[in-house]
């Protein structure tokens, strides 16, 4: 009677071969996963809220004409854009900025604290990862947003500009490109 068993290198052999097959395997499908995955692209559009009516006793006045000119501009420029959410601070000339286009787009304005930019931009990675999204600050914290978001130091913006627009595009965590452009009437220099 013959013993038939296969010697222990030839099932070694096996054993690595297989092996290696499965490692080559494993690394050409990680390989494909990562070059199709790809983060989504985020559009951050940021304004400055339009121009406020001039009364040293309200800090929180509405918009004079011209500001609601400008807030009528922005549903000319922005009302077909893909959208898909609308962010201002608690006050009045935030709000009044972007209500004609939230309107136009049956959009609710998320409502923010002006002074909490990390909250801001933590919720716009969170909510809107992907997504357009329009918002309306101030001359302090546009520039503060744009540098949180990933994008380069902008100064503030001078008390009489109110026709500058930042166009933000984040491609991952950390790095963004940003457009700055002119909307509407322009400032008066």
């Amino acid at each position: 009677m013959t013993d038939e068993t296969p010697e222990p290198k030839s099932s070694f052999r096996t054993i690595l071969v297989f092996s290696m097959l499965f490692a080559v395997l494993g690394a050409v499908v990680v390989f494909a996963y990562l070059a199709t995955f790809r983060r989504p692209v985020t559009t951050v559009i940021l304004i400055r809220h339009a121009e406020k009516i001039i009364d040293p006793n309200n800090n929180d006045p509405d918009l004079d004409p011209a500001g609601q000119a400008r807030a009528q501009e922005l549903v000319r420029m922005f009302g077909d854009t893909g959208i898909n959410a609308i962010y201002a601070t608690q006050y009045k000339r935030t709000q009044q900025t972007v209500k004609p286009l939230a309107d136009k787009l049956g959009l609710a304005i998320n409502q923010v604290e002006a002074k909490k930019t990390s909250d801001l931009v933590a919720r716009i990675r969170a909510e809107n990862s992907g997504g357009v999204v329009f918002i309306a600050g101030h001359n302090n914290s546009v520039p503060e947003i744009i540098a949180a978001l990933g994008g380069p130091t902008f100064p503030i913006i001078p008390e009489t500009e109110f026709d500058n627009l930042y166009i933000v595009t984040i491609y991952r965590t950390g790095k963004a490109k940003v457009v700055k452009l002119k909307y509407g009437s322009p400032s008066p220099q």
